[in-house]
């Protein structure tokens, strides 16, 4: 398969060969698995005080020949409060179904969130989320109106440093109103909104670059715009929400790069 690569003035220079990995086979359940499993390194591990519920004196005697035996009193077997005067006398507590009682099956902070993904498969997954940028079928499921997968342009790209300069590239080539789409934001429904998540904003382009460089800091300002190295790239800037097909844009030592690492 050939591609086009496009200059700093958005003219086509040459057509350059893709790597190999573009004809990997789409696997939606490899690419969910692994961006789920990007996801659970994030997960706080939470949980109430293990303690909570149980600081109180309330106990049973399970005992029927015992003086103070609690069996044959017309009242339920249940840990209760002894030697109170009033109404706390047997009480009960601790229980789940009582009064102040401790929860059934509260959560756990020693609970481990963390998913393990076999290194092979992480690689495939990748490969596969690469490989569904060129389907257009996927770029239109996404909502992108630029359907033209990957985008290469030439290293010269890289050394840009001001979002002017990114936008008036992405005119000419015309992935410009992909960028105006991802301006748009959607109030979130539900609690998320009084958690610091009101507003759901969306994903435009993937930019994949050779190394550190301006482009990064340049691109900070685009609406729904990634930008990430070859050795930073992951199931999750390619598939958000694990749904693959997002638009790529990279630059030609970039593409080098990742057919070295995944071809």
């Amino acid at each position: 398969m050939k591609a086009d690569l496009y200059n700093l003035e958005g003219k086509v220079e040459k057509q350059i060969d893709l790597p190999k990995f573009f004809n990997t086979e789409y696997k939606p359940a490899i690419i969910k698995r692994a961006v789920l499993a990007m996801r659970s390194m994030d997960r706080q591990p939470y949980g109430s005080d293990p303690l909570a519920g149980k600081r109180s004196s309330a106990h049973y005697h399970g005992y029927r020949r015992y003086r103070y035996t609690m069996m044959n009193k017309e009242m339920s077997r249940i840990p209760r409060i002894h030697g109170k005067v009033g109404y706390m006398h047997m009480r009960a507590r601790v229980a789940p179904h009582a009064v102040k009682g401790r929860k059934a099956h509260p959560p756990k902070a020693e609970k481990i969130w963390k998913l393990k993904i076999n290194k092979k498969e992480l690689k495939y997954a990748i490969r596969s989320a690469l490989a569904a940028c060129m389907d257009k079928n996927l770029l239109e499921m996404r909502g992108h109106k630029f359907i033209t997968s990957p985008v290469i342009f030439v290293k010269d790209m890289e050394e840009l440093n001001k979002t002017k300069q990114i936008m008036e590239l992405f005119k000419k080539i015309g992935i410009s109103p992909e960028i105006e789409r991802a301006k748009e934001k959607k109030i979130r429904a539900g609690k998320g909104k009084s958690r610091g998540r009101k507003y759901r904003n969306k994903k435009s382009v993937l930019i994949i670059v050779s190394s550190e460089c301006n482009l990064k800091k340049a691109c900070a300002n685009l609406a729904g715009a990634d930008v990430c190295t070859v050795n930073d790239i992951n199931p999750e800037l390619l598939a958000p929400g694990t749904q693959a097909g997002r638009l790529l844009i990279t630059t030609e030592p970039a593409l080098a790069k990742l057919d070295e690492r995944f071809g």
